[in-house]
């Protein structure tokens, strides 16, 4: 059974950074797509990056593009997201997701939540105006 723990988050204020960190155990494969989805209140959960160790590929949001870097250090089944220059409307409760299913080329899906199978417990991120 995959096993998501994540850590990082926190209180900031408009335009500083954090960095949240999500280490994986229990794969199956040497071969995965993990990454974040977010939660804010009174909003449906939406993906924020995705990274694929098959290729490390990423794939970003819309909103986040250009904001914030997601990265895998696949000797310790970790990813990172960095989250540069953030706003009021990045505050939510971030999630780290996996799934054994295999991307490439920058693909991982970020609008189908049901992909993946396995959730971290959440982290919060609030960005102060």
């Amino acid at each position: 059974q995959v096993q998501l723990v994540q850590s990082g988050g926190g209180l900031v204020q408009t335009g500083e950074s954090l960095r949240l960190s999500c280490v994986g155990s229990g794969f199956t494969s040497d071969y995965y797509t993990m990454g974040w989805f977010r939660q804010a209140p009174g909003k449906v959960t939406e993906g924020v990056s995705c990274i694929s160790s098959l290729d490390a590929s990423t794939n970003y949001a819309d909103s986040v593009r250009g904001r914030f870097t997601i990265s895998q250090d696949k000797t310790t089944r970790t990813i990172y997201l960095q989250m540069d220059t953030l706003r009021p409307e990045d505050s939510g409760l971030y999630f780290c997701v996996s799934t054994p299913a295999l991307y490439n080329g920058g693909f991982c899906p970020l609008d189908e939540i049901l992909t993946y199978d396995s959730w971290g417990q959440g982290t919060r991120v609030t960005v102060s105006s």
